[in-house]
Parts: C-alpha cells; sequence; structure tokens
C-alpha cells in the first residue's frame, strides 16, 4: 500500500511550513563588495578597500595597485559576479526606496542631529554639516535608512557616529549623486542611482560605497565594512505564516489516522 509514501510526503509538508527562514543581507552578494561602480571606479592616492571592488556595466577601474590604491578583496569588472552584484545593489535600493517615512527631514541640516532607528525622508537634497549621531538603542539589528531624492553633500571634516553598540544597518538612499568632502569619517552604506565622490582623506567606516550607473571617484581613502550588514528577514524573507504550521500538523495527524486505518484492512 502506498500510505508510508503518503506518510513521508506528509512530514516534508509539515517541515516546510515548519523550516525557519533563513534571509541573506539586504545588499545580496553587493554585500561583499566595498566600492561598486557603474561605469568607473578611479583611485587618486593610497586608498584601501577591505572589501571587493566592481565595476558593471563599465570596464575600468584604474588607480590601484600594490604601491597606491590597495584592495583586500577581489577585481570584478563587467563579468559575471559584477553583474550580479549591481543586480542585487539596485534591488537593495528599490526597496530602501519604497519603505514608508517616519521622519521628513527636507530642509534640515543633518549635523548635530542624534536619531534613533528609523526611515527619515528628504524629498530633495540632503546636507551633513558637523556630526550626526546615530543611536541604535542597543540593538545590533537597528535600521537606519535615509531616503533623498536627489544628492547627499558632507562638508569637510563631517563625520557620522554612532552610540550604544556598532549599527551595522546604515543605509543612504540616493537618487541621484553624493559627494563626501574633505577628511569626513563616515559610517553607512551609501547606494547612489548615479555617482560617488570621496575627496582627499575621506573614510568609510562599517559601510560601502555603491554607485548603479555613474562612476565612484577616490582620493586617499578608506572604505572598510568593519560589520556586515545584518539580515533584515522581515525585508527579504517573510517569516512562514503560524496557520500553515498548524495545517501542515493537521495534514500529518490525518495520515497516519489513515495509515493506522490501512493497518487493520480498511
Amino acid at each position: 500500500m502506498n500510505y508510508k509514501y503518503a506518510i513521508v510526503l506528509g512530514i516534508v509538508v509539515f517541515s516546510s511550513f515548519q523550516a525557519p527562514a533563513k534571509a541573506a543581507s539586504l545588499l545580496g552578494t553587493a554585500d561583499n563588495f566595498g566600492v561598486l561602480g557603474g561605469s568607473t571606479v578611479t583611485n587618486t592616492g593610497k586608498s584601501l578597500i577591505t572589501q571587493s571592488l566592481g565595476v558593471n556595466a563599465g570596464s575600468s577601474a584604474t588607480g590601484f595597485s600594490p604601491a597606491v590604491g590597495v584592495v583586500n578583496g577581489g577585481i570584478f569588472t563587467s563579468d559575471a559576479v559584477a553583474a550580479q552584484a549591481q543586480l542585487d545593489n539596485a534591488s537593495a535600493y528599490n526597496y530602501l526606496a519604497a519603505l514608508s517615512p517616519t521622519k521628513e527631514l527636507t530642509g534640515l541640516d543633518l549635523g548635530g542631529m542624534t536619531l534613533t532607528p528609523g526611515v527619515y525622508s528628504f524629498s530633495s537634497s540632503a546636507q551633513l554639516t558637523g556630526k550626526l549621531t546615530l543611536d541604535n538603542l542597543g540593538d545590533p539589528n537597528a535600521l537606519f535608512v535615509f531616503q533623498i531624492a536627489s544628492t547627499l553633500t558632507t562638508a569637510s571634516y563631517s563625520s557620522v557616529v554612532t552610540t550604544n553598540g556598532e549599527a551595522a544597518n546604515v543605509f543612504f538612499q540616493i537618487g541621484s549623486s553624493a559627494t563626501l568632502g574633505t577628511y569626513t569619517q563616515f559610517k553607512g552604506n551609501i547606494l547612489a542611482l548615479t555617482s560617488i565622490t570621496l575627496t582627499t582623506g575621506v573614510n568609510i567606516e562599517c559601510g560601502r560605497a555603491l554607485a548603479q550607473n555613474g562612476a565612484v571617484t577616490m582620493d586617499t581613502n578608506k572604505v572598510s565594512s568593519t560589520c556586515n550588514t545584518k539580515p533584515q528577514e522581515t525585508a527579504v524573507v517573510p517569516e512562514p505564516d503560524l496557520s500553515l504550521g498548524v495545517l501542515g500538523s493537521g495534514m500529518v495527524g490525518l495520515l497516519f489516522a489513515f495509515s493506522k486505518r490501512f493497518r487493520k484492512g480498511w
């Protein structure tokens, strides 16, 4: 009789309902890149990228050699790895852009602010002059999103700092381009639709410079992801519905009941 196969099938179905969702980083494979450019990535001076560097659909990455611009990861230009990273970059960008804002900051300078986790919106450009403090309230998975419709500009010697632990999930979703002024000390992932310019002495700690369509321009910079972006399970893979688990459990119970009847010759 085939009831044994039915029981196995029921257990498999039940297990599929109960298995925990495993979410990848919100950035997908772009999480492996410190710098990602659309048309090109150029460097002047002694720069360091602690992860990989990628360019797609362009193919030019200049100014990188052991004596000048050091890349600890690989360099991927116009290949399948870079192409997939850009697809994941675009997917993350679109997801961040679609989030509902928790606070509107249009017209305000980020300098001098202390912000807690949330989605902050600028309907035009954003400016950072001085220090922006991000308080993650002790939550290592705290999410900070800055939705900026056009450009992000930081003044020289500006900074983004975190309190109450690392804040790995800081994202600046930028509708045009980002320019970080000289010696800016920045934390967060920059996802720019067009281009990113890192001027002299800019350092990005716990973040990335990811440009979809244009160039990333560097000049004596350090881009270091000292902390990885954490999984955003509700953003990437929804948890299974409890009702499905109950249904699966009921199915297994019924199948075992039928199996007993089969053994008795039903």
